[in-house]
């Protein structure tokens, strides 16, 4: 019996050596960067006149003694950092300011979150109620204090806050001249609260529709109650969320202004001498009150440097940046 022998192995035929590859050089749309050019040098001229070269200006000018002038001739070196400094009326601003932002934050934030989660839980309506939240973000600060100051907390015994406490048997308030006890914080906060609330809310809701609802059903089937659910789901998904707001919250708490101008303003239910000033509006009243733009410069720029420090302290605190 013939026993029949495996076929040969045919080897494989080497490949035929790769001819080299000549790239074609992409030729440029010189018509593309010529309208790319026009479109944008406007942009970008406004840019660098009204902004930058403004920063420059104004970081030359707070060495300077600029009374009543934005010209740069008499250089004192570090003399307006240092009278900033020294005086206890800029230092108690940045006391103010801290005190805003050590309540305003984590209120605005725990607000925010929990409007969220009450709209997602919504079935119908989801739209309207996000809507609702959402529109005194569209509103003027200088307006909304306006109307916080003219018809809620103008003191007089018509005004809204004092017609609700005289239900309740309580006499007129000043609201915004009590400083015994300070009860002006009232107004200043429900209006900075009012104004932001709402946007924040749209982040977080954004970040809440964003995790997978497989995650819940898991947490279900492992017997979780709603509080570990928001523990260990809710919260750790809206991490990269959750320090975007905070970081925004921080920031925007620094850089208050309108509403302490506008509330605090001499006229119509305002006070004679505001009871609080932050430092950017003792700053207004440096550099277009008394005409001293070398303090104000100087003043600009020690707040910012303040808030660069204290944001990456928080960046830092709450993990910004670093991967899940």
């Amino acid at each position: 019996m013939a026993v029949s022998s495996p076929p040969a192995t045919v080897p494989p035929r080497p490949r035929a050596s790769a001819a080299p590859v000549k790239r074609r050089r992409r030729k440029v749309d010189w018509r593309a960067v010529g309208a790319f050019t026009v479109l944008t040098a406007p942009v970008v001229i406004g840019l660098g006149v009204f902004k930058y070269v403004a920063i420059a200006w104004s970081f030359l000018l707070s060495f300077n003694d600029a009374r009543g002038t934005i010209s740069i001739g008499h250089w004192i070196g570090f003399d307006n950092y240092a009278f900033l400094l020294g005086d206890s009326a800029f230092r108690d601003s940045l006391v103010v300011i801290a005190l805003f932002t050590v309540f305003i934050v984590p209120v605005t934030f725990v607000a925010s979150l929990g409007l969220a989660m009450l709209v997602n839980g919504i079935r119908r309506g989801r739209a309207f109620f996000r809507t609702v939240f959402l529109i005194p973000g569209a509103v003027s600060y200088v307006v909304a204090a306006l109307v916080w100051k003219m018809a809620l907390f103008n003191g007089l015994p018509s005004g809204v806050a004092n017609v609700i406490g005289g239900l309740f048997g309580a006499d007129p308030v000043p609201w915004l001249s009590e400083t015994s006890p300070p009860v002006y914080w009232i107004a200043v906060v429900t209006l900075r609260l009012w104004l932001q609330v709402g946007l924040y809310m749209i982040l977080f809701l954004a970040g809440l529709q964003a995790i997978s609802p497989s995650l819940y059903e898991a947490g279900e089937l492992d017997g979780t109650t709603k509080w570990q659910a928001f523990r260990y789901i809710t919260l750790p998904q809206l991490r990269n969320t959750s320090v975007a707001v905070l970081l925004l919250i921080l920031i925007g708490a620094f850089q208050a202004f309108d509403e302490f101008y506008n509330l605090f303003g001499t006229g119509l239910s305002g006070t004679a001498t505001a009871p609080v000033k932050p430092p950017l509006v003792y700053l207004y009243d440096s550099a277009l009150g008394d005409q001293n733009y070398g303090v104000g410069s100087a003043g600009a720029f020690l707040l910012t440097v303040i808030i660069v420090v204290i944001t990456l302290l928080q960046g830092k605190f709450v993990g910004f940046g670093k991967k899940d």
